[in-house]
């Protein structure tokens, strides 16, 4: 008996230990088959622009030839999003012309983007982009994983092979990793990198809370609710304060009372659009409506301000191929409530303004002007760029804060601002108001057209008919950017002996044909003009005419000085006495003028004008060295170098001169 229970104990130990043999060799089969993901790089074309592509942090590989000049670079070091990014990663020198692979990182938008050449690319410079990237060596960073497959903002992808299907790249199940994509979805009480909407829970709203603490008025400015109304009572989607304790107005649901940003109370339409209203083409504007949502113009009056835009909106035949349209609320602060490509159709658009609750708060129009100038009119928000900006401003009385500067800045942007003034100060009220004639200092022309003086609340919608009318009118946006209205051009003359009287006066003509060409103001294109020899003289700056007939009569004038050719020096000079009053807005030209080989260096001058954003034309007459018109001239020197054999045949250059100025404005992203 004890021998066959020692046997049996016996084979449950071996069994045991059989299964704990067995387990351990499982465990460590199946250790060995789970792996991390393999990462596969993706490929790109050189075409590709760090801002198509929405993952935060990625590698990529580059084909070989993304040297070209046709693949565009926009700052150094720091990239604009516009910019290809593998002819970015030529230019920082990441990459040589043959490929191979790159480290994406996104960071913020920048002020300004400085141009250089470098590696063979000649990069761009650009005020001011919405988002940035830098490159690096494309290796994978610690404790990082990276997209096999990346997100693109369009639905097509433009990847490099075409039979890879690029599929949305999903975030890793592997902890740890930090380059995650931007998921586009709404998030409660969050908002969007491109600052478009969100949805935030309904505020708890104390018992008579809004009622019995309505914003203080500003000192001066009218609470004048009850001059024209009765007490009826009404329901709306109104959700600041209210002006007066006779308003009933209600909360709205999923909305609060914000200071800044995007007001959460609208989603993008995603309604189909009807195949046969694609908007009116002749009509084509992109156009923002910055209303008034101060406490001061009242709940009533805040609705006759939303019937009329609702107006406007079914009298403009609003579409892709016709007018867009968003709405900018100010009151302390602005708030975007729709950007120009969330609504398609009039009748959206229509059911989205009625939709709009009241701010509260003071009249702060030019911090409204502000924001749309540096916000509105981008092209993540729906502006196509080749559409004038128009911006129409409707304001109760006054402004509380100053518009002239901020109006200034807008239109220097090429945005066409109208003023839409209801029932203006009466005499006993004038002291209050912080800038008079604010309306006149802030249009683009004083001549009538940019603004309407609406007398009574009463009567606005009278002026629905000649709004539409006026920003329809594309040919009078007198703001528009173009290429002959958007830069202050700079002329540096050659005044030296070899030239002679004669043809001094046959440079001067030159001059002034090309003057001719731009459209002249102090808002549009600004001249200047520089003579040298061994010396220099400013002729006159940008500032000191604002009309085209004075422009060619101070060109006339300009004296023949005689002397040596000292270009580097004179290059020097314009940069310092004429470029440095140039306005941040304003595209930089300089257009050098010369008969002869420089006495001096001109190879240092030329790349500090070059670094400091200044597009540089280098025009060559008779013994002028063509090298030297080369390193002048911005790259590349074939679109930005001319020359002519005699004085007599400088004429024949005005043309090709200001088509290439055009061409050049034109192939730059404009936001």
């Amino acid at each position: 008996m004890g021998v066959v229970v020692l046997t049996m104990k016996a084979a449950v130990i071996e069994m045991v230990l059989v299964l704990l043999v067995t387990g351990i060799h499982s465990n460590k089969e199946m250790t060995k088959k789970i792996k991390r993901p393999k990462f596969t790089v993706p490929q790109i074309n050189c075409d590709v622009k760090a801002g198509k592509i929405i993952n935060p942090e990625f590698i990529v590989k580059c084909p070989a030839g993304c040297q070209d000049p046709k693949y565009h670079v926009y700052g150094t070091n720091v990239y604009a999003s516009s910019s290809s990014v593998c002819a970015a990663a030529v230019h920082s020198g990441v990459l040589d012309n043959s490929g191979g692979k790159v480290l994406v990182q996104k960071v913020a938008g920048q002020s300004g983007y400085r141009e250089s050449y470098s590696n063979g690319v000649q990069s761009l410079s650009l005020p001011r982009w919405r988002e940035s990237f830098v490159v690096s060596e494309g290796k994978p960073q610690k404790g990082v994983t990276y997209p096999s497959a990346l997100t693109y903002s369009s639905a097509k992808s433009p990847a490099a092979k075409a039979d890879e299907t690029t599929k949305a790249y999903q975030k890793p199940s592997v902890p740890g990793t930090t380059a995650q994509p931007v998921t586009l979805m709404q998030v409660p009480g969050t908002t969007s990198a491109e600052g478009t909407h969100t949805t935030l829970p309904k505020p708890s709203a104390p018992a008579g809370s809004a009622a019995s603490s309505p914003r203080p008025q500003p000192v001066g400015h009218r609470s004048r609710e009850l001059d024209l109304w009765s007490t009826t009572s009404y329901t709306s989607s109104q959700n600041s304060p209210r002006a007066n304790p006779g308003d009933t107005d209600m909360w709205k649901p999923g909305s609060v009372l914000l200071d800044a940003g995007f007001v959460p109370n609208e989603e993008p339409s995603t309604q189909p659009l009807d195949p046969t209203s694609q908007g009116d083409p002749s009509c084509k504007v992109d156009l923002a409506f910055l209303i008034d949502g101060s406490a001061s113009i009242g709940s009533r009056r805040f609705r006759i301000q939303k019937q009329f835009l609702a107006d406007v909106a079914q009298a403009l035949d609003i579409g892709p191929a016709g007018p867009l349209v968003g709405v900018v609320q100010y009151g302390d602060n602005p708030a975007t409530q729709f950007n120009l490509k969330t609504h398609m159709s009039s009748r959206d658009l229509k059911a989205a303004i009625e939709k709009i609750a009241q701010r509260g708060g003071l009249s702060n129009v030019g911090r409204a002007i502000s924001f749309v100038t540096k916000n509105f009119f981008s092209k993540a928000n729906g502006n196509r760029g080749g559409a004038p900006n128009v911006a129409v401003v409707l304001v109760d009385g006054w402004p509380t804060d100053k518009v002239e500067e901020a109006s200034r800045l807008a239109r220097e942007s090429g945005i066409n601002v109208f003023f839409l003034t209801m029932e203006g100060a009466a005499e006993h009220e004038k002291p209050y108001v912080m800038e008079p004639n604010f309306a006149s200092k802030a249009v683009c022309r004083t001549d009538g057209f940019y603004s309407i003086s609406v007398p009574s609340w009463l009567s606005l919608h009278k002026s629905v008919q000649p709004l539409v009318k006026r920003v329809c009118d594309t040919d009078r946006l007198a703001c528009s950017k173009t290429c002959f209205n958007s830069a202050d051009v700079g002329f540096v003359i050659d005044g030296s002996s070899s030239v002679g009287t004669g043809n001094f006066r046959t440079v001067l003509q030159f001059v002034a044909n090309l003057s001719r060409e731009f459209e002249i103001s102090d808002t549009d294109t600004r001249i200047g003009a520089v003579q040298y020899t061994y010396e220099q003289r400013l002729e006159f700056g940008f500032d000191t005419y604002s009309t085209k007939p004075d422009i060619l009569n101070a060109i006339k004038r300009v004296g023949y000085w005689s002397g040596g050719t000292s270009t580097g020096a004179a290059i020097n000079y314009a940069l310092e006495q004429l470029f440095k009053e140039s306005k941040p807005n304003k595209r930089k030209l300089m257009i050098l003028i010369t008969d002869g080989k420089s006495y001096d260096d001109i190879r240092i001058p030329a790349m500090a004008a070059h670094h400091k954003g200044v597009i540089t034309y280098a025009v060559g007459i008779a013994w002028a060295a063509q090298d030297e018109l080369d390193v002048i001239a911005t790259h590349p020197a074939k679109d930005h170098a001319f020359f002519v054999d005699e004085f007599d045949n400088l004429y024949k250059l005005v043309p090709k001169v200001i088509q290439n100025i055009c061409t050049e404005f034109n192939s730059r992203p404009r936001n």
